[in-house]
């Protein structure tokens, strides 16, 4: 039987794979359960799942943080990189002291393991992982950074709209999204947006090519040729009056050597699953939002890229 003695284990398992793809509302509603019943036999599932996984003993990880309630309170999920799976969810917040969690929980030996951590710029995990893991070397996530360069463009379009008047104005008004995403993610009617209002600014338009063209720093395998381009690239703010840019820019240099890491051959970590597997996390967010259950929603980060049973 399950833990729930009125539905045996197999139901249960078919409970959880539904819940995988489906809201438990809507699992509830087409298997006529109660809400409280597919969840707890959804936790279940999970429990099984992680149970089943294979202890976590990893080399590459990623370190990320998710706002678990309004306000500022956050909680850390850990990554094996390799493994592609999530590994641990814990702290209370995004201090030094919650990030410790991990690697006490790791233990010295697999701590010692670790050979690169995945991070943002965040200073606390930085000194957690160089105290805790000293043999690994430290690399700012691609992802995280090119956040901060977007928050910098959209500090310019938010200085141009007060600088303009007008009819220039209602280029940019209601704009955020259209400037911020990538091109190729735009609808037909976003393109015809962002190809107008780049026409009416022209400082607007030199802060989108400077955006567009920064992603290239992780193209390069030497890491000479990555600071030459980094280089030229803050030059180029010269005489534009982009404030929030060059900001952007001497952050950057601040933390030029977590950047640089990417160029050794060891250190290209698979960046498009760490992207994909933030876009999940956000997903499952969405999905969970309204549930005062954080035990659920640690079995579900913990068990998303964990195959089916």
């Amino acid at each position: 039987m399950a833990d729930n003695p009125f539905y045996t284990k197999r139901f249960a398992d078919f409970v959880g794979r539904k819940c995988r793809s489906m809201t438990i509302k809507d699992v509830a509603k087409e298997l006529w359960l109660d809400w409280h019943t597919v969840k707890e036999l959804e936790k279940e599932y999970m429990r099984k799942q992680l149970a089943k996984a294979p202890a976590p003993k990893p080399r590459v990880i990623g370190v990320d943080e998710i706002s678990v309630k309004k306000g500022h309170e956050y909680r850390i999920i850990v990554s094996d990189l390799e493994k592609r799976r999530p590994i641990w969810f814990g702290g209370t917040d995004r201090s030094e002291e919650s990030m410790d969690l991990f690697y006490k929980d790791m233990g010295p030996e697999k701590s010692a393991h670790i050979r690169l951590a995945v991070m943002d710029m965040w200073k606390a995990f930085r000194s957690s992982a160089n105290r805790n893991a000293p043999g690994a070397a430290i690399l700012f996530d691609k992802f995280h950074v090119l956040r901060h360069l977007g928050e910098a463009l959209d500090k310019v379009r938010k200085q141009e709209y007060v600088r303009v008047t007008g009819a220039k104005r209602k280029f940019i008004k209601g704009q955020k999204y259209v400037l911020l995403s990538n091109r190729e993610n735009l609808s037909s009617d976003g393109r015809k947006s962002l190809k107008l209002l780049l026409a009416a600014n022209h400082r607007l338009n030199t802060a989108y090519v400077l955006k567009e063209s920064f992603s290239q720093l992780w193209d390069y395998e030497s890491e000479a040729w990555a600071r030459k381009f980094f280089d030229n690239w803050r030059e180029s703010l010269k005489w534009q009056r982009l404030a929030p840019y060059e900001k952007f820019a001497k952050m950057i240099d601040r933390h030029w050597d977590g950047i640089a890491a990417y160029c050794k051959p060891e250190n290209k970590v698979a960046l498009g699953f760490v992207e994909g597997f933030n876009n999940k996390i956000r997903v499952i967010q969405r999905r969970a939002y309204g549930l005062r259950d954080e035990e659920y929603l640690r079995l579900k980060i913990l068990t998303c890229m964990l195959p089916e049973l």
